[in-house]
């Protein structure tokens, strides 16, 4: 169909906007986890590491309450669809070895094994989401994954945010003590991983087909 010169003239406004006008955070997977993660702040408030049991899968601690990787877990739930209670019970069931001992388990823990950072990082390794630990802000987007350790002895994981500081290092969304919050402080500790997910995830709890985990 050929619309009229005038009929034109009167879209070119509309147009021009669709082109120019940012892409809203549906458009862009890695910044739908950013926006998933800011919803925690001022609704999850407290940092509350109590071992809890939950239901299976899809289960939870209250939203009032939480550690960090309870952010990520929600977060990722919320934007991809991806339940890291089932994604790493199912992974942890079948390969036991790969996983840290530092517990003393001999079986898996559907309840808490996800909301540890050290089988989050073997998880996340596993599935091929690891990506170099540098100290060049510029290596990190929106949407990455990174831990490190909080003096002494603490593992932590954060979320990379879209917003950055008066320097230019990007902020980070994690509850680290006070609830979850927004902050400057990616190189505070040091970091023991950087995670990034693939363009495209696979939804429902699904753990991607490739890469194939390590033997």
């Amino acid at each position: 169909m050929t619309l009229a010169p005038k009929t034109m003239r009167a879209l070119v406004p509309f147009l021009v906007f669709a082109i120019l006008a940012p892409q809203g955070v549906a458009g862009n997977p890695k910044r739908d986890l950013v926006a998933a993660a800011r919803t925690q702040i001022g609704t999850t408030v407290t940092y509350d590491p109590c071992y809890q049991s939950m239901d299976y899968p899809g289960g939870d601690v209250p939203i009032d309450r939480g550690v960090c990787t309870d952010v990520i877990i929600r977060a990722l739930r919320k934007s991809h669809g991806i339940d890291l209670q089932k994604c790493v019970h199912e992974d942890m069931k079948a390969n036991f070895s790969k996983y840290p001992k530092i517990w003393g388990l001999k079986v898996t823990d559907r309840n808490i094994d996800h909301r540890r950072v050290q089988n989050l990082q073997a998880y996340f390794k596993r599935t091929g989401y690891e990506t170099p630990v540098t100290k060049d802000a510029s290596d990190y987007r929106p949407g990455d994954l990174v831990t490190c350790i909080v003096p002494p002895n603490l593992p932590h994981v954060m979320v990379v945010s879209d917003r950055k500081s008066d320097e230019g290092i990007p902020l980070v969304i994690h509850n680290i003590g006070q609830g979850t919050r927004e902050e400057n402080r990616l190189f505070e500790f040091e970091l023991t991983g950087h995670y990034r997910l693939p363009k495209s995830e696979p939804a429902h709890g699904t753990p991607p087909e490739a890469p194939q985990p390590p033997p």
